[in-house]
């Protein structure tokens, strides 16, 4: 059984990929994997740490045209034309029985060989609405979407459209509230706020943290701040210049390895609202304060007001967030019943058997 995967762009194309990939290994044993990324892409660093065994890592060339200048768009189109051609040879020398995609214009070159060969694809739309790569290749290229949430069929009228869930990655399902307390050292007595602006980072998000973090910590929270290296020095500064008590009880951290311990400690996070949120949170039932990312389609939004709108999160607009972010958390910290409430809906929403679902649904498409 041979199964490609092709994923790039950003970790929430990539760590959906390997979840799967985890997830082929431990259910077949008669398996080839193999991934392809975009040439130069992060998804070679992503892949080359993760504890799952590829039989092989390709890259193509491949490029974004959408949301950039003419000039761009011009060379990202002879990139993708490339890529097609690279993408050709490499299925027709590995002879893929599927194709798995989850995101990155990688997926469009590859997605061209496949059909050509006549090879099923299946896609995976983490989002609730699918971003405009995902649209395209979903509309006009997969024999099967898989889904997060049900909500996303109604994007691709008159496809097989299968709701799997979010494929988890291991570090996620296999964390606990008391490991995570442990492991970064937090008082189990004080209430903790998660700060997560992504893999990258977000500006807004710590801009505002370095305003509210003194009366936080004055109110008794304990904060975990995951600032993303893009003002990582910016945040040393000024977490040096709080006093010795307010940095012993505020953690900050270019990023944290163990993520899925940092979200089981905590007891609120403020974030963006990527895909992730729509699974990580509920399977450790953290409520959070959603701050969609402004500048870009309305993706985030759908997903926090999907999550917002059964009772798991607030929605906090960033042209907004300097001025509520304070008052939102310490409502939320001060009323204890509605905090729980919050938990108890994000709980309700999990569904851990994203990966598993994922993984079977592929081996069914080698099987037609």
């Amino acid at each position: 059984m041979r199964i490609m995967i092709s994923a790039g762009g950003t970790g929430g194309g990539v760590y959906p990929a390997l979840a799967v990939a985890g997830a082929l290994r431990r259910l077949y044993d008669d398996l080839t994997l193999t991934f392809v990324g975009a040439r130069g892409d992060m998804a070679r660093d992503l892949v080359r740490r993760a504890d799952v065994r590829f039989d092989g890592y390709h890259e193509v060339l491949a490029g974004p045209l959408h949301g950039i200048p003419r000039r761009g768009q011009i060379v990202s189109a002879a990139k993708i034309a490339l890529g097609i051609v690279q993408s050709l040879i490499l299925a027709i020398r590995l002879r893929p029985q599927a194709l798995f995609l989850t995101g990155g214009w990688v997926g469009f070159p590859m997605a061209v060989a496949c059909r050509l060969l006549r090879r099923p694809i299946v896609i995976y739309v983490p989002d609730i609405e699918p971003g405009l790569t995902l649209k395209l290749l979903g509309r006009y290229f997969a024999h099967t979407i898989a889904a997060t949430v049900p909500e996303t069929a109604a994007f691709f009228p008159g496809k097989r459209v299968v709701t799997t869930g979010y494929p988890l990655r291991p570090e996620i399902l296999g964390a606990s509230r008391e490991a995570g307390t442990r492991a970064l050292g937090l008082d189990p007595a004080r209430k903790t706020l998660l700060v997560f602006g992504g893999s990258r980072g977000s500006r807004s998000i710590n801009t505002a943290m370095a305003q509210v973090a003194p009366a936080l910590l004055a109110d008794g929270a304990q904060i975990v701040h995951i600032s993303g290296q893009l003002d990582w020095e910016t945040v040393q500064a000024q977490h040096a210049a709080l006093s010795d008590e307010q940095r012993t009880h505020y953690q900050i951290h270019a990023f944290l390895p163990d993520i899925g311990g940092a979200f089981a400690a905590a007891d609120l996070v403020v974030s963006r609202a990527g895909a992730a949120t729509l699974a990580e949170y509920p399977e450790l039932a953290l409520p959070a304060i959603l701050v969609p990312y402004p500048w870009a389609w309305r993706y985030q939004k759908v997903n926090a007001d999907w999550l917002a709108e059964r009772g798991a999160a607030l929605r906090l607009d960033d042209e907004r967030l300097g001025e509520e972010l304070l008052p939102t958390v310490r409502a939320l910290f001060g009323d204890g019943e509605r905090l729980a409430a919050m938990r108890a809906a994000m709980a309700a929403l999990r569904r851990s058997d994203g990966a598993e679902n994922i993984a079977q649904l592929l081996v069914g498409q080698t099987e037609r």
